[in-house]
This record gives C-alpha cells, structure tokens and sequence, in this order.
C-alpha cells in the first residue's frame, strides 16, 4: 500500500513502477505493451440547501495522476504478462468544514483531508487462446459489479477475473474479490452493502464481507441484439441475478431506436434483509446528432437495490447523484444529447436529463417519498494540436427530496489530459 508524503518522491515511485514491470523476456511482452499517463484536475462544489444541514457545503480542489501500464503476453500455448497502475491524489484547496467530497482522504479522527494520498496496484494476467485470467488489482465493470471512477481516482478491487470468448458472439466472465480500494481511500478493506433509511436494508452491525463471487454470460446474437445473464454473490449481504438485453432498430438514414431492458433479482445472505426487484428500461431514438431518451424504474419487494458500497450500480436511472433505488421506488428519466460533431465541431458534446421519482416507502405506513433530479454536461476534448487529448468538462446537477434526503446543488469541473508514454 501507498501513502506518498512528497510529490516528487510519488511521481517517482510511481513512473519507476511502470519501467519495472516492463522489463521483459520475450519480444511481444515488450512490442504489445502500452503505457500511458491521465492528469485529473478535479473541482467539486456541493451546497446543501435543506435547512439544518449539519455541513453548509462540501467543497474541494484536487490533482490527480493516473499512471496505467498494460504489458503483452509472452509466446507459448499460455502467455503470461503483467499490468500495474500508479494513483495519486494531491490535496489544492480543501478545509475540515467542506471536505467530505470524495476527491481526497480524510482522516477519521479530524475530518480534514490529507495532502496526499495514492496506491500502487499490479496484476498478473495469463492467456490461452481467446481466454484471459487476471490476478490482483482489477477495475470490474459488470452488471453485478461495476467500479466507480466519478472522482478524482477510481475505485480498485483486489481478486481473480476470467474472462473468456472461446466461442463467437459469447463472452463469459467468472471470478471473486476480496477487497476494494474506495476511490477516496488509500486502503484495501473489506465489502459491505449500501444502504439508508429510504433503501429499508438493515444487517447485523459490524458486518463485513471478503468475499464477492460471479458469473455470467453475454451472446450477441448479430449487430443488432445482445442479451446477457450475470449472478453476484457478497457473502453474508445478498444474492443478485442479472438479465440484460439491447437491441438497435435501424431506422434510416442516420436513424436508430436503441432499447436496453434489465431486470435484477436480489435476496438475502445471511446478516441482511435484502428483498427487492429491479425492473428498468431505457428507450433512446438518434437522429444525426441528436439523441432522445425516455427511461422507466421501478423497484419493488421489502427493501431496495442491493449493491457494493461505493461501486456504481447497473440501473437506467442511476446518474450524477442519485440512483433512484429506494424500498418501492418508481421513476421516470426523460434525456438530450447532441454531439457536435454533426455540424462539425468534434470532441464537442452536451446532455441533459430530468429524473423523478415517487412512492417511496418510507416506513411507518408512510409512502408518500418523492426526489427528482436534473443534470447537465457540457464536454469538449482538443482532436488536434499541441492540446490534442486535453479534455474540459462540466458537470450540473440539482437534487430536491419532498420529505427525506438532502436537498443540493452541485457543481464539478474537470480538466483531463492522456500523455500516451509508449
């Protein structure tokens, strides 16, 4: 594990890792290797606007460096390689009263964010034929399990992953973590479940769990229909099945209607109550640049979504801030985006969305809870010159709860650049 105290000596560290690991045996380990280096200038500006908030705003200014380095494989009938990432995270500009944004690491005892802060990860990978295993640091990104990189470093996992495409059209992915990384942290822990009071979850206190398995299967049927089944098991929290299907309706010239239907099943294992169905579907008609979307949740059963703390869920209606998962939620998302390009700008895009939701059981009798949502960005990244691969962003949301939740307004800014190292 990592914990910098200078930036030189990180940066250092970090760079030195990736040239380490790239001291190759065979020739295709070397020439299929690539390496690259992400800078992430991250600000974050959350107000909360219900009255006796305990915190007025959560507000901070950081610097990441993302180093990722992704070797070849060695020949023979199983070739092996290696893969490393560096991350660190630099505090600009944060004080104790409005930290809590999930850029930087606080410490658990004073609230106040740390000046530094950063992980090294590596992972073994070894090939045969068209399957690939990997061992160690893993970014998952699967219905049952996907990590999340909203913030100024993303969140890792520690566990095998087996990803296999033997048979055209099918891929198949099994494996099991053990640990995770959140992406404000520079520690690898145990898993637990997210919860809150209008999600109606409860566990035995204290519990946590090493354990995640999976599996599942996606088979893409022609260019028009892929369909896919996945099971996620977090020992002593839940149990998740996963159906997914998306299809593309050509429609004309520069036409198309895009549906993407899913649906989960998650119980109980062991310390939980877990009890819920998730039910959503997201119908999305482009036209040249344009592209008009109008989505559909609903959750119903004794509680709401289950999922791993801190990873982002697989839900049509999941965004910016909220997930619109509670105990008996339904929602409705009605979405723009046009993408420049189309009138030839590119690199240029724009979105935005209004989400709302209603029925949300919050006990007592009661299911009168209502939230609705609205987000804006606006992105544009340099497709040539000296800024080529420097990327602007701008992310707007607004979130009101009629009786539970917080009431916010949230701004982030984030300033990107790829320097491909070889």
């Amino acid at each position: 594990m990592f914990r910098p105290t200078r930036l030189s000596s990180s940066l250092l560290l970090l760079t030195g890792t990736a040239i380490g690991v790239a001291s190759p045996v065979q020739a295709e380990f070397i020439n299929d290797s690539k390496a690259s280096l992400e800078l992430r200038n991250f600000y974050f500006n959350r107000d909360f606007r219900q009255e006796n908030a305990p915190q007025s705003k959560a507000e901070e200014w950081a610097q990441g460096f993302l180093l990722r380095y992704e070797s070849g494989f060695t020949e023979g009938t199983v070739g092996v390689g290696v893969d490393a990432i560096g991350l660190l995270g630099v505090k600009l500009d944060s004080s104790p009263d409005r930290s809590g944004t999930g850029l930087l690491k606080r410490d658990r005892e004073t609230g106040r964010a740390q000046d530094e802060y950063g992980e090294l990860g590596a992972t073994v990978k070894l090939r045969a034929s068209k399957s690939v295993l990997k061992v160690g640091t893993l970014m998952p990104k699967l219905p049952v399990v996907q990590y999340n990189d909203s913030r100024l470093l993303p969140q890792t996992f520690q566990g095998g992953h087996l990803n296999s495409m033997e048979i055209d059209g099918l891929t198949f992915d099994a494996g099991r973590l053990n640990r995770v990384n959140q992406r404000d942290s520079s520690n690898n822990e145990a898993m637990t479940i997210t919860s809150g009071a209008a999600r109606a979850i409860s566990f035995r206190s204290g519990t946590t769990s090493d354990e995640f398995n999976f599996g599942g299967a996606s088979y893409k049927w022609n260019d028009s229909l892929t369909t896919a089944y996945h099971y996620g098991e977090l020992e002593d929290f839940y149990k998740q099945h996963f159906l997914s299907a998306v299809h593309i309706l050509p429609l004309g010239d520069k036409q198309s209607l895009k549906s993407d239907i899913r649906f989960a099943r998650s119980t109980d294992d062991g310390s939980s109550n877990v009890d819920n169905k998730a039910f959503g579907a997201m119908f999305t008609y482009a036209l040249g640049g344009h592209a008009f979307g109008l989505g559909y949740q609903n959750m119903s059963g004794d509680t709401g979504f289950a999922y791993i703390n801190g990873t982002d869920p697989f839900l049509v209606n999941y965004v910016q801030i909220g997930d619109f998962a509670n105990k008996d939620e339904k929602s409705w998302q009605a979405r723009y985006d046009y993408n420049f390009a189309s009138i030839g700008i590119p690199g240029l895009t724009f979105m935005t969305r209004y989400l709302t939701g209603d029925n949300i059981d919050l006990g007592a009798g009661r299911s009168d809870g209502k939230e609705w949502e609205r987000n804006m960005d606006i992105a544009y990244v340099f497709q040539d010159g000296p800024l080529k691969n420097f990327g602007v962003k701008w992310r707007n949301a607004t979130v009101r709860t009629s009786n539970f939740g917080s009431d916010i307004d949230e701004n982030r800014l984030i300033l990107s650049y790829v320097l491909p190292l070889w």
